[in-house]
């Protein structure tokens, strides 16, 4: 089994400003992601979810980090039910829509749609060829209830990305709701080849989901790792670092190794992504927590 412990994303805005993790030589995109591989042999890719990647930008991650580094990439938003903006598609499509305006997938012509899906999985093609891709991370909207259509979109996802290993995330609770439905959606999920996410994140919102500890997935486990700042979750932020301001303590994080390990142990990849992005919180403790899976 192998452990590959990161964090989501590399360049939000407050570590950088932060100047706590970085050393002052790196300056420039290239020398970030060098010293961030040379520090972890994960990171999830955030922006992807923002707008599809260029080829030519992934192919530039590839040539950046070492043999046996790993990127998770998150799918578009417009995939996983949250409403987007087009003045993030690409320029040809978002003068064919017209700019300016917020829709969800269903409001999307289908050959508009599957140009969309041919460039995203275009994009994956740098990491696939030079061995660095992992999963492809589905982050469902909240607003994404449990619903047979739900269970036919991701099908649909599946078919538009043959070949890549997609993990889910379910951020609306009635996935989990009773040991009915969580049996059932695991279920689901082992049937159609998809990985699991584990959330450890605030407990006590509209939104909040358990932890449940399972595997769907014969070679991977995903451990994400939200904070546990219920404040800041229950309420609207400016940015993802404000909603994940949390730092896990050394008996938080022992605690959570102690739950993965027998998890990991029956997968061959391991995944855990720290999202508590505020300043270098997420690096401190995804370097404290790859040391104590060493002793789990």
């Amino acid at each position: 089994m192998i452990w590959l412990v990161g964090t989501a994303s590399w360049t939000d805005k407050t570590l950088l400003d932060s100047g706590k993790f970085y050393p002052a030589s790196a300056k420039s995109p290239e020398a970030r992601l060098r010293f961030y591989a040379s520090q972890f042999n994960l990171v999830e890719v955030d922006t992807s979810y923002y707008a599809i990647p260029s080829v030519s930008t992934a192919q530039h991650w590839a040539e950046r980090t070492p043999p046996g580094f790993v990127f998770n990439i998150k799918a578009f938003s417009l995939f996983t039910g949250q409403w987007t903006s087009t003045d993030v598609l690409p320029k040809d499509i978002r003068q064919a829509l017209g700019a300016g305006r917020r829709m969800v997938y269903k409001d999307m012509a289908t050959e508009l749609r599957d140009e969309l899906w041919r460039r995203f999985a275009a994009s994956l093609v740098p990491l696939q060829a030079n061995g660095k891709l992992g999963l492809v991370h589905f982050q469902f909207s909240p607003a994404v209830s449990r619903h047979p259509q739900v269970v036919e979109h991701i099908e649909h996802c599946l078919e538009h990305l043959p070949g890549h290993t997609l993990s889910i995330e379910f951020r609306n609770p009635s996935w989990w709701v009773s040991e009915e439905t969580t049996a059932e959606t695991l279920a689901m999920l082992r049937r159609l080849g998809l990985v699991h996410t584990i959330v450890d994140g605030p407990q006590g919102s509209a939104n909040s989901v358990p932890a449940i500890w399972e595997s769907t997935h014969p070679e991977h486990a995903l451990l994400r790792l939200h904070g546990r700042n219920a404040l800041a979750y229950g309420k609207p932020a400016k940015t993802a670092a404000e909603r994940f301001d949390y730092a896990y303590d050394s008996e938080e994080l022992q605690a959570l190794a102690q739950r993965i390990a027998p998890v990991a142990r029956s997968v061959k990849y391991a995944h855990a992504v720290f999202n508590n992005c505020m300043e270098d919180k997420s690096q401190l403790n995804a370097r404290a927590f790859r040391e104590l899976l060493a002793g789990v």
